[in-house]
């Protein structure tokens, strides 16, 4: 599951024409915002430049790259809020009028909340990117949902490609750059507050393929799951043209020097980020970047169920040379890959390895050691209910102690989390305990 507030993947894992910063183009938008949301904004730029000076932040981001480098260091604690961040920063806090002014306010608020609140590795950073307005059309298909009546409710698939001849209606995607776009978008942060945060310019940084995600928006969950079966060859074309069409979105994206450094704070995989010293690579000229000097990933959730046999035929064999331009490289989402990190691992250049709520821990941590980072989730429904910090606690201090005795590298990403039930104290405490177990275990630990 995505985080909510990165959205800059949605053109690689929909079928729907989207721009790659996930809002469609649209007319009639400012170019200067109000006096009164200017101020605003400004009044909240400073904050966060006053606490991005603070010297832990290069604490934490020197922590970030040498647990990214797999070399020596302590676990890393990180909290990923997503579907509570409308609890933790509602709408009634926001005081700017405009929707896009709203935007970069809410950004702005979450940044500040992160450091008043979270004990954990949060970077706060006074670069403010503007994403270059890259738009790629759709496949040629649109993916149609059965939507609930609940505001936040679930959705089911609505099939709209059925059989291997539906699969002659695709074409493969076009990527376009709006740059009168993203001029406004540029010039408007720039005029705001360009004085205060380091406004830049960002192209495609959150490079995730979610092959499987877009086919069964397509053709059903149900329905791919019995064709892995009944019709395996349709799968199998459709996964290859699948792969083909990221392939080409990479190439133009390249090509037209959209693609962006991700080296830093951009979330990388399914949590966590990507300081690390081994990007970009040999060769980097200093502006065209290029697929070598990036982290990317994949995931394949709907084949939670399926053997490893089956996910390594009808996913894994073809994430791997969508994969293979980019040396370094994550996997997994919430999918219990315990039984499938022999293939996991054979990813070249695979780095991060996310280890889900259901995972078994023990055999995963016996099974990665120190080859690659253990990216756990922690289960996010310790945050609804009664929050019983002795069994948080416990549940943390088993998966500690097992890294710690499998020499793993350790981040515990807590994300997922959709409601806190409007308790924000309990990813503070959250934080806290996990912060405290790390301490108490790494004590005279080799790992620094």
């Amino acid at each position: 599951m995505k985080p909510a507030s990165i959205s800059s993947n949605r053109a690689f894992e929909t079928g729907e024409p989207v721009s790659v910063d996930g809002a469609r183009m649209t007319e009639n938008k400012p170019t200067r915002f109000s006096g009164e949301d200017t101020s605003f904004l400004r009044a909240l730029a400073r904050h966060v430049k006053d606490a991005a000076a603070d010297s832990r932040m290069a604490e934490r981001r020197r922590h970030w790259t040498l647990h990214n480098d797999l070399k020596p260091t302590t676990p890393i604690v990180w909290l990923s809020p997503e579907g509570s961040w409308r609890e933790l920063v509602p709408d009634a806090a926001l005081c700017c009028v405009d929707g896009e002014a709203r935007n970069m306010e809410r950004e702005l608020l979450m940044r500040l909340y992160r450091y008043e609140h979270f004990d954990d590795a949060s970077v706060i950073e006074t670069r403010w990117e503007v994403p270059k307005a890259i738009e790629t059309d759709d496949w040629g298909m649109r993916a149609e949902w059965r939507r609930s009546a609940e505001a936040l409710g679930a959705r089911t698939f609505k099939p709209v490609l059925h059989d291997p001849a539906d699969l002659k209606k695709l074409h493969m995607p076009v990527v376009t750059h709006d740059e009168t776009e993203t001029e406004r978008r540029f010039t408007l942060s720039r005029e705001t507050f360009g004085d205060i945060m380091d406004v830049i310019l960002v192209g495609k940084s959150h490079m995730a393929f979610g092959l499987m995600d877009l086919f069964t928006s397509w053709h059903g969950l149900e329905e791919t799951m019995i064709d892995m079966c009944e019709r395996p060859a349709f799968i199998h074309d459709a996964m290859r043209l699948i792969t083909e069409g990221f392939r080409g979105i990479v190439r133009q994206l390249e090509a037209q020097d959209l693609l962006c450094l991700n080296n830093n704070d951009t979330y990388h995989s399914s949590g966590g980020n990507g300081w690390t010293e081994e990007l970009p690579a040999a060769g980097f000229d200093g502006h065209h970047v290029r697929p070598a000097d990036m982290w990317a990933s994949a995931q394949s959730q709907e084949l939670a169920q399926v053997s490893p046999a089956m996910h390594r035929a009808f996913a894994i064999d073809y994430e791997k040379e969508l994969l293979a331009p980019f040396p370094r490289v994550g996997y997994g989402c919430c999918e219990d890959l315990t039984r499938k990190l022999d293939d996991v691992l054979a990813i070249p250049g695979i780095r991060r390895v996310s280890i889900s709520p259901w995972a078994d821990v023990e055999a995963c941590a016996a099974r990665l050691k120190g080859s690659c980072i253990f990216s756990w989730k922690p289960q996010p429904a310790h945050l609804v209910g009664r929050f019983d910090e002795q069994a948080v606690k416990e549940y943390i201090r088993r998966t500690v102690n097992v890294c710690r005795e499998n020499g793993c590298h350790l981040e515990m990403i807590l994300k997922d989390t959709h409601t806190c039930e409007n308790h924000g104290e309990r990813f503070d405490r959250w934080a806290s305990i996990a912060q405290n177990v790390v301490a108490e275990a790494w004590q005279g630990s080799n790992h620094g």
